[in-house]
């Protein structure tokens, strides 16, 4: 299982599943990311939070914590 936050810049993966239950869930997928969804991460910050893709055509920041309930491919 790979996922998110093991992703290298420039790398497009695909979103196979989301963990995490409730509040945190719903958010992730209010905010586009959902399975079957392409995901391009644009940059990593230096201490590695927060990670920047690019989902659905536009820009989003993630929690490292957020990054390691979504699963790809």
């Amino acid at each position: 299982m790979k996922t998110l936050k093991e992703v290298g810049i420039g790398e497009t993966v695909r979103v196979v599943k989301l963990h995490g239950e409730g509040a945190v869930k719903r958010r992730l997928m209010d905010m586009g990311i959902t399975k079957g969804a392409e995901v391009f991460v644009r940059k990593v910050a230096p201490l590695g939070d927060p990670i920047e893709v690019t989902v659905r055509s536009y820009e989003l920041s993630l929690r490292k914590e957020d990054a390691t309930m979504i699963e790809v491919e």
